[in-house]
């Protein structure tokens, strides 16, 4: 078995480097310095580390006011909270007003499986994909999470970065090099393509591995970029295999499956099928319930794949 990462320890090491190299890098926290495992950058950088305690719309205010000062804030906090709660002042604070503040959402999707739907954080992409100005990214593996860190800090404006604290393994090799808007594709395949995002995307390799099984070329292609997205991708995708599976540890409403359909349905219509919580509140149960519960495994996806193909042979 390959091994398995927590994505924030890559998160929390690559922004150390990047605070290390550029004196305006400061981090505000809304009493979740452990959750975000930014112990050592408090440790290194004390006076660079800004905690306003459980104020989420205060958190986002002060990093807007820092940035104001010249400051690169990073905004570390639970997704769910992060993003709702202070979606008015991401909206205004940052994305309108395009101030260089990079949020950071941690522990997203169903990684709070146990502490139910108040904690699950499956709107996030529908909610910050929706704003303007504003970046949506979503790492696959723990070499593309330091890369977007090391990215975003580079780049001038508003980000959103989700980052989840299931264990995934790498999916990219060493040489890969994470671009802002651009999909990789990790697996050639003409017969069905898997589009996937953040850590669905090892499980959409592990379907392709299934789907050779049943005589099936599937392709890979993981979308860290929610917004701006990679629209040549998707035209690409559709253009090769005629039938595209989208899977996102997300509501299947204005996530991932619906930015493709929305590239897919006006320029080159395919049939689909969209995985992901199908517009309910999740249960509550462990991360890994979670992902059987919706058939977000690679023998769910395969099956998805399986369907489609059917459906789309007998038309």
């Amino acid at each position: 078995m390959s091994q398995l990462y927590d994505c924030r320890d890559a998160f929390a090491q690559a922004l150390e480097e990047a605070a290390r190299n550029d004196p305006r890098i400061v981090v505000v926290i809304n009493d979740s310095l452990g959750s975000s495992k930014l112990k050592g950058f408090k440790a290194a950088f004390p006076q660079r580390l800004v905690n306003v305690g459980i104020a989420e719309q205060n958190m986002v205010g002060v990093a807007a006011g820092l940035a104001n000062g010249g400051k690169i804030p990073f905004v570390s906090g639970a997704s769910p909270f992060l993003t709702a709660r202070a979606l008015e002042q991401i909206k205004v604070d940052l994305a309108y007003s395009q101030a260089n503040v990079k949020l950071c959402g941690m522990s997203s999707g169903l990684a709070y499986g146990e502490l139910g739907p108040t904690h699950h954080s499956i709107e996030d992409l529908a909610w910050t994909r929706a704003i303007a100005n504003l970046s949506v990214i979503v790492p696959a593996d723990p070499r593309e999470t330091a890369q977007a860190v090391h990215e975003v800090a580079r780049l001038s404006g508003p980000f959103f970065l989700r980052i989840s604290r299931m264990p995934v393994p790498q999916v990219h090799p060493a040489d890969y090099r994470f671009r802002l808007g651009k999909a990789s594709w990790l697996r050639q395949g003409s017969d069905v393509a898997i589009i996937a995002t953040g850590v669905m995307v090892a499980r959409a390799l592990e379907a392709a591995t299934l789907l050779t099984n049943d005589g099936i070329e599937a392709a890979v292609i993981n979308m860290a970029t929610i917004r701006p997205l990679d629209r040549e991708a998707v035209i690409e995708a559709a253009r090769r295999s005629g039938a595209i599976v989208t899977v996102e540890e997300h509501t299947v409403y204005g996530g991932l499956g619906g930015a493709v359909a929305e590239v897919v349905v006006t320029t080159h219509p395919v049939p689909m099928r969209i995985l992901g919580v199908p517009g309910v509140f999740a249960p509550t149960g462990s991360p890994e319930y979670l992902l059987e519960h919706f058939g977000l495994t690679p023998a769910g996806i395969r099956a998805a794949a399986l369907e489609l193909l059917k459906a789309r042979a007998e038309q």
